[in-house]
């Protein structure tokens, strides 16, 4: 059986390992790629529960984001005004402490690839997903 795999299969299992990869980078440090992922969107500016949620959300599977798990290990992190979520020093110094990890994991997956093959890999990913959505949508208006 030395069928080429489909698209289907690598994504798949693309996923799976980068899922272990961003968990094995991150694990001395007790994090996982979700809490990377909280920390990294804070980074970009405050928002309250529900816009973090939002913002995770397509990255996240099974339903909502466990932000009511994982928000109070990265407290040390975050500071919470009224019902804004923000990185506080400390977690600003954590986030640019762990990114140096996380540019290292990213330039692995990478490597072999050029910056153009790479944009249009997600171009055609992104081509792919869209094609099935207005599908679906198409589907569903019928």
């Amino acid at each position: 059986m030395d069928e080429p795999k489909p698209i289907g299969y690598w994504l798949k299992h693309l996923h799976n390992l980068l899922e272990k990869q961003f968990d094995d980078t991150l694990a001395d440090l007790g994090l996982s790629r979700r809490h990377w992922q909280i920390v990294n969107t804070l980074n970009r500016g405050k928002a309250t529960r529900d816009e973090l949620a939002a913002a995770l959300a397509p990255f996240w599977t099974d339903g909502e984001p466990e932000l009511d798990r994982l928000l109070p290990e990265l407290g040390g992190w975050i500071s919470t005004t009224g019902h804004t979520l923000a990185l506080n020093d400390a977690g600003r110094a954590a986030r640019e402490h762990t990114s140096a990890r996380i540019d290292e994991a990213r330039a692995t997956v990478l490597k072999g690839l050029s910056a153009d093959q790479y944009t249009e890999t997600v171009r055609i990913l992104s081509v792919m997903a869209g094609n099935v959505e207005a599908e679906l949508r198409d589907r569903r208006n019928t």
